[in-house]
């Protein structure tokens, strides 16, 4: 793209070009990220939910950044400008010369850009490494007075707590929860995340945040590279790659590893329609995004391939009118299905081979946003008017291949929403709510897109005959002066928009009974002493089956659960039913049984019985005690299409049941511990 006086794609990266800055990126994000949580763990600076100071911090950090940035990016547009003036001066001091057809016209000379390399080089590594430095800015600073990450350990993060937890311990493909299964969720941002926790020799709770923070820097890096060399023009490139995470740390991350495939799916769309139309660079560079997103997050993959079957369809049919799309469709899936094989392979093989299954209730669930339509581009706010632009360049633009490709992409997102809501009538959902952050990811993509042409080419439109040089510069000035301030209004309100899940990650209990905010902890803090228990009677936390609600332990701590907390994050061939009424017999069983039957009754269980019970109760209870006096426990409902979605039912076991010889019990807190005595009957 480009005007009489400058150009759009001076800064297109060769193939090579791409794949060294690539590595560049990821390396250099990654790298970033991790050592600014390094030095940040080191200060001793006051808790968020009790201080501004960190946010006044972070505020800071982020002016910084942009001002830079800005900066950079003026100085940049500028040469563009300066040297796109010295080739139509040249340009009109030759004369017309005839060419080889007889015609007569000018040879158009090369555009000759001075910059300084120092500039350059500088220019390069802030553009890189800026996606990165926003992540430390908004999330990293405000989180650097606690261990934990967004949301600390409640509910869902709970359950990613404790898959990261066991991934720290194995090398293997192992769920979650349930002894001798392969996981069912994907694995793989979970199994990296494990190797780092490995590599800093620290818990797999405690990597998390760290874990979390550089993942999602080389995911908002590698953008960079991806869209200099869709767009051509670096400033495009990086106002994309930060508008998308500004966008993504208010809207998905606290849930990481879906947040680093949402990041790609804009640019895997415009990719996947070049791909459909012949390059081969683009089906290869699509399908390695499809096969590893695949690993991290399945809902994402879904509708981005969903989108991408809808292009091929349409290039097929009505624009290219031939079958090579979908050939080229065949490979591209082909390739993504064999990466993510690695992570799925095993789950499936179980699950065709005759395992037992419950089947999958994670799409069991339907909050107010899954029973609406996402309109981001009405909202009164700046992504919303970033949205509207962007709806309106895709119309206007449709006609090119690029925004053709946009717009089947988001079209196939609302489809995926208007689906999700129709499954109802199935008894599912297809979980439509979590698509909003794709459908603002694509709008405000779009909306980068637009202003750069407005740039470029709308004021010339406008006044043709007005803008000078001068002018030029000055229009160049105030956009980014204006976007600059536009960009730091909005991401000094991310640790804002986070507030509730940055005062969780404070005020929550972590993995050593502490919480950093310095108030008194909850029972997590006996979860040491409940280990130590259990440790002490010969039981290995990687060998050892506990029956609890207590999801946090489970989560600090690696054994496995006889039980998953709730059947949404549980795996289908760990047949959560089943246990459900398996333990709702056994309490029963506990209050007309002997010692030694009980314990019988639990051996015949079809899976691996309990080793450790870990109930809320106490050890002195009165013989003639009513069953609601026993221990406590619970077991979680799936009550889909209720919203709240799950309903936790009481159990209690007599305390009787554990007097025999084969148990030993301890009171730690508020908590009893069955313990089995290893080698009894």
């Amino acid at each position: 793209m480009s005007t009489a006086t400058e150009e759009y794609t001076t800064d297109r990266l060769s193939r090579r070009g791409v794949l060294t800055g690539l590595l560049a990126a990821g390396v250099g994000g990654g790298v970033f990220t991790f050592a600014a949580w390094f030095i940040l763990r080191m200060t001793s600076w006051p808790a968020f939910n009790t201080s501004n100071m960190t946010y006044a911090l972070s505020t800071a950090a982020t002016l910084l950044l942009l001002a830079v940035v800005g900066t950079l990016v003026v100085l940049w547009a500028l040469d563009e400008q300066r040297a796109a003036r010295r080739r139509e001066a040249e340009l009109e001091s030759h004369e017309p010369e005839p060419g080889p057809d007889g015609n007569v016209g000018r040879t158009v000379p090369d555009l000759v850009l001075h910059r300084p390399r120092w500039r350059v080089w500088l220019t390069y590594l802030v553009s890189y490494l800026s996606p990165a430095a926003l992540i430390v800015s908004t999330t990293a600073i405000p989180l650097s007075s606690t261990r934990l990450y967004l949301d600390g350990i409640h509910i869902d993060q709970g359950f990613r707590t404790q898959f990261l937890t066991r991934t720290a311990t194995t090398l293997a493909n192992q769920d979650m929860n349930y002894i001798d299964l392969p996981t069912y969720y994907p694995l793989g941002w979970f199994w990296l995340g494990g190797r780092m926790a490995n590599l800093l020799d620290m818990p797999g709770w405690e990597v998390y945040q760290p874990w979390a923070l550089v993942s999602l820097g080389v995911a908002a890096s590698l953008l960079v590279p991806v869209w200099q060399r869709i767009t051509g023009s670096l400033p495009v490139a990086v106002g994309i790659a930060l508008v998308s995470t500004a966008v993504m740390l208010v809207m998905a991350s606290e849930e990481p590893y879906g947040a680093v495939a949402a990041l790609g799916a804009p640019a895997a769309t415009v990719l996947a329609g070049r791909a459909l139309r012949g390059s081969w660079f683009a089906l290869v560079g699509t399908a390695i995004f499809l096969g590893v997103s695949a690993s991290f997050y399945t809902l994402y993959t879904a509708v981005v391939a969903l989108s991408v079957v809808a292009l091929g369809t349409v290039f097929a049919i009505l624009v290219l009118r031939s079958w090579a799309p979908i050939l080229r469709l065949i490979v591209l899936g082909s390739i993504s299905l064999s990466i993510a094989a690695l992570v799925w392979t095993p789950y499936l093989w179980r699950t065709v081979t005759g395992h037992p299954t419950d089947g999958s209730t994670a799409p069991h669930y339907l909050p107010v946003e899954g029973a609406q339509i996402p309109a981001p581009f009405l909202s009164l706010s700046l992504v919303g008017i970033l949205c509207l632009i962007g709806l309106v360049w895709l119309v206007l633009r449709f006609s090119t291949n690029d925004a053709r490709s946009m717009t089947i992409g988001l079209i196939g997102i609302y489809l995926w929403s208007l689906a999700s809501m129709i499954a109802t009538l199935a008894g599912t959902t297809l979980l439509g709510f979590r698509v909003d952050t794709l459908i603002v990811l694509q709008l405000s993509t779009a909306g980068v897109l637009a202003l750069a042409e407005l740039r470029l080419s709308g004021l010339d439109v406008l006044y043709p005959d007005r803008l000078r040089a001068r002018g030029r510069r000055y229009v160049t000035i105030i956009m980014v002066l204006i976007l600059t301030a536009a960009g730091l209004h909005y991401a000094q309100q991310i640790p804002v928009q986070n507030q509730r899940a940055i005062d969780r990650a404070h005020s929550d209990t972590d993995g050593y009974g502490e919480r950093a905010d310095r108030y008194a902890a909850d029972a997590g803090r006996y979860y040491a002493q409940i280990d130590e228990e259990i440790r002490s009677h010969g039981h290995d936390p990687l060998d050892t089956v506990v029956l609890t609600d207590e999801i946090n332990f489970l989560a600090y701590n690696p054994y496995f659960g006889f039980q998953a907390f709730t059947s949404h994050y549980a795996n289908p061939l760990g047949e959560f039913r089943a246990r459900n009424d398996t333990i709702l017999r056994w309490a029963e069983s506990s209050w007309a049984s002997s010692p030694e039957k009980f314990t019988a009754i639990l051996d015949d269980a079809p899976w691996r019985s309990p080793d450790v019970f870990l109930l809320r109760g106490t050890l002195d209870v009165s013989e003639d005690a009513a069953p609601n006096a026993g221990w406590k426990s619970h077991i979680a409902e799936d009550i889909y299409p209720n919203n709240p979605n799950v309903r936790y039912r009481s159990i209690y076991f007599d305390p009787d049941a554990f007097s025999g010889e084969d148990w030993e019990t301890t009171q730690i807190g508020p908590f009893v511990v069955a313990t089995r005595v290893k080698g009894a009957s």
